[in-house]
């Protein structure tokens, strides 16, 4: 049985974790791709036309294949929070995000042929608790999610961080939502079980 040529394409060690304990044959390229938010751009939107952007630029080199486009924004209301990429930011974030309802958009886009094939966007509502200063400093010294929108590593210990959350697939907090990812590339024939 034929089984196509899976490609993510994306650098993101988590979305490979992910991918690599279900058990998926995969291999990563990435494009360049812009990712400056356009104005305006509401935080759901950016990270679906952004995982549209990243599948598409690597489609166009591997027509061949099914390649997988990924992208995951954090927002406060409309207001998209970066990845912090220092300790000053990730505790600058957090101390934002004390307290208040904080968005997470995991968005993909499979191309097959260079065409688009499926999309899924899953949003994330998570409660953050009040959180002293000192648990800021030392959530982000402990786990150092620098290179994490929103600043936590909720498959590390940033579920200490929260409140609740609300969602239909946990597995997008890390980065790819799983369920449904796993049932597109059935349909694209591409399945760890057979």
């Amino acid at each position: 049985m034929f089984v196509p040529e899976l490609i993510l394409a994306s650098s993101s060690k988590y979305r490979q974790t992910q991918l690599s304990e279900l058990g998926f044959r995969f291999t990563v390229h990435k494009e360049p791709t812009d990712e400056t938010p356009k104005e305006n751009e509401l935080p759901q939107h950016l990270s679906q036309r952004l995982s549209h952007a990243k599948a598409y630029a690597v489609a166009k080199v591997k027509p061949n294949a099914v390649v997988i486009g990924a992208d995951q924004v954090a927002s406060i209301g409309n207001n998209p929070i970066g990845k912090p990429g220092t300790v000053e930011n990730a505790c600058k974030q957090l101390a934002e995000a004390s307290g208040r309802k904080l968005l997470l958009y995991s968005a993909y886009a499979i191309y097959v042929a260079t065409k688009r094939f499926a999309e899924h966007l899953e949003k994330v509502e998570i409660q953050m608790r009040n959180l002293s200063k000192t648990e800021i400093e030392n959530y982000v010294a402990l786990d150092m999610p620098l290179d994490c929108a929103g600043s936590f590593k909720y498959e590390s210990k940033g579920a200490l961080l929260f409140e609740s959350i609300r969602t239909d697939d946990s597995s997008a907090i890390v980065g790819l939502p799983l369920i449904q990812l796993a049932k597109d590339l059935r349909r694209a024939g591409i399945n760890p079980l057979t």
